[in-house]
């Protein structure tokens, strides 16, 4: 079962989102950014997707903070392809952070690349 956590100020609109994708082998959680950060570090969860007003800062700042820059990457307002995730993905990024005006678009594509993962 992959984990993926949900923080920010859109946690609950990003989880309802990837729950009614109906993902098999995903469980999403609605988390605080800082109780997400040592779930991930302590591997009891694989994903986080923060969100804020401009996908820029907020949305992530407390997971760069603790999973180090290396872990984490922000689309801020803009709507990644689905390569470019895959990319992201493969390159071991395991916290998303993005605009809450994009989570219709942002939260499906990459609930749906971490599936295809498992």
């Amino acid at each position: 079962m992959t984990k993926i956590l949900t923080g920010g100020v859109g946690k609950v609109e990003v989880a309802n989102t990837i729950k009614e994708l109906g993902l098999d082998g995903v469980e999403v959680t609605v988390s605080s950014d800082m109780d997400a950060a040592m779930k991930l570090r302590a591997g009891q969860a694989d994903y986080f997707l923060g969100t804020c007003h401009t996908g820029a800062g907020a949305s992530l700042g407390v997971l760069v903070g603790l999973m180090g820059q290396p872990a984490c990457h922000t689309f801020g307002r803009g709507v990644p392809t689905a390569e470019e995730v895959d990319s992201l993905l493969a390159d071991g990024k395991k916290v998303f952070g993005f605009s809450m005006d994009q989570i219709d678009r942002i939260a499906p594509l990459i609930a749906r690349a971490i599936a295809d993962r498992s």
